[in-house]
């Protein structure tokens, strides 16, 4: 049994260990194990101060001991070895926490876009999305404040600089406003992440934002405003040459055209929201998260009879069959077809047939009919009637030409 040795300190005892020892020579001897004895509250306390050391001899187990002692004497916490250490593990806990604060508080943009990135890839089914954001930030956004910490991206006028350096490189307001959309969104994320504190600096600052002092950024307007749509014969023309090239693609077609259906709306429907015997089809998680009905035409019903109905949980046009999973874009039969027969010579953008094209016939066709404007939007889905009345100088124009044939006549 190993025995126990007062030590030249009163209050200390150690003893030593069997086969480790310490020292050279004369001076070689056992390493020892100190203890320390005291009285605290009408108790003996022993409490063990550990394997002699590099940071631990007899002396500096007496200038513990003794520390302790004086601090029961004179009410200064701490009391006992145990509170000595337990204040030393939270020292060094609150010191962990400022490095860390540092670390954050030192965070560059191009730091916190590497996790955003990270995070967007796999939060998004549309690689394009992902892909534009990166593309926007190593091109225009990393070369100006990449290296920069969050903080001072808030701070000072960086925002400002990267705006005016897509401005004057000649870029598009909508370019533009993407890249300046990427820096709110990653400062958003930022934020979520608990890495960046404070409010948004490239927030946009809203036309009918009431405080001037609300932080943000005016971002450049742009007029995307497209009122091109299909005659009758055009369209006739378009779908024709989409069933000779791919049926899907048609019916993918037909479908937005008469029923006013959103791509990302055609490309997530599920059989469980067509009913063929009602002639409706319900539209979930769209734009504005409600649920709307579309209603069917005798060929859209016949369109979905002949391909259908399918499972309730498959997708009516999935981009797998194997895995159902949905379309993130339309064909790219369909862009080569609306530029053979539309978009091709067309400098103005704004004049080109795109997929969202059909939409606005859809809604265009049923102005030109007389439908009234608030029927217009509940086909749509539209949440402000603004976005509706788009359309409105196509019914005005229909009235105009009534007005004139009066003279005419």
């Amino acid at each position: 049994m190993l025995q126990w040795v007062k030590s030249k300190y009163p209050g200390l005892r150690y003893r030593e260990h069997q086969t480790m020892t310490t020292g050279v020579g004369r001076s070689k001897r056992p390493i020892r194990y100190f203890t320390m004895t005291y009285k605290w509250q009408g108790k003996t306390v022993t409490e063990a101060l550990g394997w002699e050391g590099p940071k631990l001899n007899e002396d500096q187990a007496y200038t513990i001991y003794h520390e302790l002692k004086m601090n029961r004497k004179n009410g200064v916490r701490p009391f006992t070895l145990k509170e000595k250490d337990a204040l030393q593990a939270l020292e060094f806990k609150e010191e962990e926490k400022r490095e860390q604060q540092e670390q954050i508080r030192q965070m560059s943009f191009a730091d916190i876009f590497v996790k955003f990135l990270e995070h967007s890839k796999e939060k998004k089914k549309n690689p394009r999305s992902w892909k534009r954001e990166e593309q926007l930030a190593r091109l225009h956004i990393l070369p100006v404040f990449g290296k920069t910490p969050l903080k001072k991206i808030s701070q000072v006028p960086h925002i400002r600089t990267l705006q005016n350096n897509m401005e004057g490189k000649g870029l598009s307001p909508r370019t533009v406003r993407y890249a300046l959309h990427v820096v709110r969104i990653v400062f958003n994320f930022a934020i979520d992440e608990g890495v960046f504190a404070g409010a948004n600096p490239a927030r946009e600052i809203r036309k009918r934002q009431i405080s001037g002092k609300t932080s943000g950024i005016a971002y450049p307007q742009e007029d995307n405003t497209k009122n091109r749509y299909l005659s009758r014969e055009e369209a006739d023309r378009l779908m024709t040459r989409l069933a000779d090239r791919s049926m899907e693609v048609h019916n993918i077609a037909m479908l937005s055209l008469y029923t006013g259906m959103r791509f990302g709306e055609v490309a997530n429907l599920k059989w469980s929201d067509v009913d063929l015997i009602q002639g409706v089809i319900m539209l979930r998680n769209i734009k504005n998260g409600k649920t709307r009905p579309a209603y069917m035409t005798s060929d859209i019903k016949k369109m979905l009879s002949d391909i259908g109905p399918g499972h309730p949980d498959s997708l009516v046009f999935p981009a797998r069959r194997s895995l159902n999973k949905p379309h993130y874009m339309i064909s790219s039969v369909y862009y080569k077809t609306v530029k053979e027969l539309f978009n091709e010579g067309i400098a103005d953008k704004k004049q080109w047939v795109n997929f969202h094209t059909l939409r606005h016939t859809f809604a265009s066709w049923l102005v030109e009919k007389g439908t009234d404007i608030y029927l217009v939007r509940d086909l749509l889905g539209h949440h402000d009637l603004k976005m509706t009345e788009r359309y409105a100088h196509i019914g005005e124009s229909q009235l105009k030409q009534a007005v004139m044939k009066l003279q005419n006549n």
